[in-house]
Order: structure tokens, then sequence, then C-alpha cells
């Protein structure tokens, strides 16, 4: 899967009953992540701080799809999907039998595009605080087309504002103000702001 890719629709059976990928997602940001197998130590660490951050998923809008390739028969619809979506660990891929997942997690806007992509081994959980943070700006160059957000950048900070934006239409976007970096010939290195 690709950047900016179409996710393929999908049925599955879930634990909350069947489901019909672009039906459930509805206007929604998605969350989809697979993991390894369920209760395991570092999964079960994942899919709990999920849960304890689940309010924060629900304020931004982000509906959330966990998914393993467990032996049980329950689920073969999800090992259909993990292979569709390219989950599946290399040295496991030709051996559906013994296919293991590895920690891919997509975030899907409501468009059924692929906005991020993060696959992390077996052996190391993800970091849901920064799952969160790439939502937040995602969500927000969605809503601001102009601007682009720095290295380690949180809500509240500043954000860049991208080259291609005309000085001229600088005041009418961010009236709240614009500060400018200059490199040493004057040539504007860098403008930057915090109205957005």
């Amino acid at each position: 899967m690709r950047l900016n890719q179409v996710i393929p629709n999908f049925q599955a059976d879930s634990t909350k009953g069947p489901i019909d990928f672009y039906e459930w997602q509805g206007d929604s940001w998605v969350v989809i992540f697979s993991h390894p197998a369920d209760f395991t130590p570092v999964c079960t660490t994942e899919l709990g701080r999920i849960a304890v951050h689940y309010p924060h998923f629900k304020k931004r809008n982000v509906k959330l799809l966990a998914h393993s390739v467990d032996k049980l028969t329950d689920h073969v619809d999800w090992v259909n999907v993990t292979v569709k979506l390219d989950m599946i660990d290399e040295e496991s891929k030709d051996d559906p039998e013994n296919a293991i997942t590895v920690r891919a997690l997509y975030i899907v806007s409501p468009d059924h595009r692929l906005r991020l992509s993060m696959h992390y081994p077996t052996s190391t959980g993800r970091n849901v605080d920064e799952i969160l943070r790439v939502i937040d700006s995602l969500q927000l160059v969605d809503r601001k087309p102009q601007i682009a957000t720095p290295a380690n950048w949180t809500p509240g900070e500043k954000v860049m504002i991208l080259p291609t934006v005309d000085d001229n239409e600088l005041p009418s976007l961010f009236p709240g103000g614009v500060d400018k970096v200059f490199m040493p010939s004057g040539k504007v290195y860098v403008c930057t702001t915090t109205d957005y």
C-alpha cells in the first residue's frame, strides 16, 4: 500500500459482527492496525494503551480496527484482509497456515485513502501518542493545505508555511501573523505561524 492509494473495500466478520469496510467507515478517519497474535505480551500492552486512549481517537472522529491472523476459525476473513493490505511478515508470506502479521498500522482518511503507513517488527510495540500526533497533523493540513508540521510538532506549536504560498497571500491566510527566518543572504528561509 502506497501513500494516497485508495484502500480496497473488504468484508469480514468482526467481534462486533460482519462489516463492510467502506460502509463501516462512513465519514470517519480509521486506524487499521494488525498485531501478531492475541494474548501475547507486546500485543496486550498495545491493545491496552489504545483502549486507554480511545476517547482521544473518538474526539478526532477516528474509528479503530484491530486484527491478527490467529489460527482460530473466526480469524479466517482477517487473514485474507491481512494479505490484501500487505501486513504479512516477509518470512511467512508463502505459508498461510503459519503466517505472522507484522505490526502494521494504516491511517485512512474519510475518502478511503491511505494517509500514513507504519510497520514495526513483532518485538516492538507502537507509541500511541505518536499515532494521535500524526492524526492531528493530517487533519490540520487537510483543513489548512498551505502548511506543514515540522519534526516533533504537537498541537499549539508553530507550523511551517509552504514555500509555494505567495507572500501577498500571507496576511489573508494568516491574519494572526507570520514569523520569517532569513538566510544570511537576506532571502526568506522559512515562514512559520501559530495562526491555524
